[in-house]
């Protein structure tokens, strides 16, 4: 299992962080240039990567407050789970962490660690940026 992810700290309360992810409809303003076709509800989203692939997701748990965790709902080339988990650091202060956990063979490790590193960088920055 590669499981490749980030933090930041957000100054929002964590029940606000969690509200914007645990909306799908709210996840296209986190998503690089290279992705388009962007279709989404509150639970599903699809989206197709740049030169890469058609990708669609399901939110599979929410944890109010503590945890989002997004799950392929078609096939993909490998194994691979999205989690949001955030922890209260005050009553004003959130740290956000996003993970991207896959199974990844060594060939697939090396093509994709640095895409998917830079996604996972990116969409933390970016939620730091939205949420002000």
């Amino acid at each position: 299992m590669t499981i490749i992810q980030n933090h930041i700290n957000i100054d929002k309360p964590v029940a606000e962080v969690y509200v914007f992810l645990a909306d799908l409809n709210n996840h296209e303003q986190l998503m690089p240039d290279n992705i388009y076709n962007w279709s989404s509800t509150a639970d599903e989203a699809s989206f197709t990567i740049k030169n890469m692939a058609k990708l669609a997701l399901k939110i599979s748990q929410r944890v109010e407050n503590k945890e989002l965790v997004c799950v392929p709902s078609t096939e993909t080339p490998f194994a691979m789970t999205l989690r949001w988990k955030l922890d209260a650091l005050s009553d004003n202060q959130t740290k956000a962490t996003f993970m991207i956990e896959a199974e990844l063979n060594m060939m697939m490790k090396m093509m994709a660690s640095g895409p998917l590193q830079k996604l996972v960088d990116h969409q933390v920055a970016t939620l730091k940026s939205t949420l002000g």
